[in-house]
């Protein structure tokens, strides 16, 4: 444990939030240009250290969806760059005037848009994180405390110094960025104490490690839950559209959290939609673990237990359900979900509107993958993890989400009676 380093580490970064608080709208865009262009020029040394992270996690028998996360090639830096480039390119939401009203008496009360300050980040395996969050926070006025996994301390490590000599260069305090460049989990036990230091804690990662820092922060924690998604295919299904969307949801990536985990079928339409799933599924590669009403029309399941239908299986696995109505469906996914995104297949408007309204999920879709719950296919550049709780935030977050607000009042003098 080296609890000195941590706790300096964090009381540079509350000291570097009021020079990033001083930024303006330009100097942020700038940075973040500057880094873009830095973590490109550099691609060859990022995938140098990625290469030294992947190596040691297949060797330490690491399962290849999780290998997935955390390999870097050409074009995923590329798309960090982009993603930078997209932030930069979005309004600053530091000093927007979300209310104004003058009291009787003549004072003048405005309610503005604020940096959270200093935020905590706590992830595992994807090093494409450590920029995100930097450029959500970075343009959201805060400073940054990162606490990336020891899979990807290599690829971690060559990114941050990339990101804080953009800072230098461009005359901002490289503090504004800080990594925790340890392996030993006792830090993390310390950097949850930094409740003096770090406004806010963010975990992005397994249920195991949110549980964790939900269980044991000192911080307060905004929390970014596991995704057991699920998909109902209803009465009313097109049965030619459900396919490609559940394959896409399932298959597209396996290790994230908005991948479909669970498949919930209406009796009605099993007979004719079970046996093409089982087909589509068996040439994906797809292994299914069904109740004992579907099985009989998929020869290739195993049976579901109870765990199948509440696991994020993060791999090609997909549990199967019948039920009998809609109102089971929805039952049936809100026991099991993580309340992180979900979707019907069904031509019956009414369905979906029920659906979407019973649903107990950060996001709710209709006929659409749920692969699009995401930061950058919402438009907000990128994304620094998917709120599944409802308090401060909920669903992907971008720069609005990484800050509060204060009241800013205005007198000439009143005093209260």
């Amino acid at each position: 444990m080296n609890r000195e380093y941590v706790e300096e580490l964090c009381r540079k970064a509350a000291q570097a939030k009021f020079a990033v608080q001083e930024c303006t709208a330009q100097k942020k865009n700038e940075v973040l240009e500057h880094a873009a262009d830095l973590l490109t020029r550099e691609t060859d040394n990022i995938l140098a250290a990625n290469a030294e992270d992947v190596t040691k996690a297949e060797a330490d028998g690491m399962k290849p969806a999780m290998v997935d996360r955390l390999t870097l090639s050409k074009e995923r830096i590329a798309q960090m760059a982009e993603g930078l480039r997209e932030v930069a390119a979005l309004p600053d939401p530091v000093g927007e005037l979300l209310d104004d009203w003058t009291l009787a008496n003549g004072l003048r009360i405005r309610k503005v848009r604020v940096p959270l300050g200093v935020i905590g980040i706590i992830y595992e395996s994807r090093p494409n994180v450590t920029a995100d969050a930097f450029a959500l926070t970075f343009k959201s006025g805060n400073a940054v405390v990162l606490k990336g996994g020891s899979d990807a301390i290599r690829s971690n490590e060559a990114i941050i110094e990339i990101l804080r000599r953009a800072l230098e260069d461009l005359g901002v305090t490289k503090d504004a960025a800080c990594l925790i460049d340890s392996t030993d989990r006792a830090d993390t036990g310390v950097f949850l104490e930094q409740r003096q230091t770090v406004d806010v804690l963010i975990p992005r990662g397994s249920a195991g490690l949110i549980s964790y820092v939900v269980r044991e922060s000192k911080i307060p924690v905004i929390e970014t839950g596991s995704g057991n998604c699920h998909i109902y295919v209803d009465a009313d299904a097109d049965l030619q559209k459900a396919i490609p969307i559940i394959l896409n949801a399932k298959t597209q990536r396996t290790g994230v959290c908005n991948a479909a985990e669970s498949l919930v079928v209406h009796e009605s339409v099993k007979d004719a939609f079970l046996p093409m799933l089982s087909d589509a599924m068996h040439r994906a590669g797809v292994k299914l673990y069904a109740d004992d009403r579907s099985r009989v029309l998929l020869p290739y399941a195993e049976a579901a237990t109870e765990e199948d239908y509440g696991r994020e299986y993060l791999d090609l696995m997909l549990s199967v359900k019948t039920v009998s109505s809609l109102e089971e469906a929805i039952e049936h996914i809100n026991r099991y979900h993580t309340k992180h995104s979900d979707c019907i297949i069904t031509e019956n408007q009414a369905s979906a509107d029920l659906f979407q309204r019973l649903v107990d999920s950060a996001c709710v879709y209709v006929n659409a993958s749920t692969r699009f719950t995401d930061g950058f296919e919402f438009g907000f550049g990128a994304e620094i993890g998917i709120s599944t709780q409802k308090l401060h935030a909920r669903g992907p977050m971008g720069l609005k989400e990484l800050t509060s607000y204060k009241y800013l009042l205005n007198g000439n003098g009143q005093v209260r009676a």
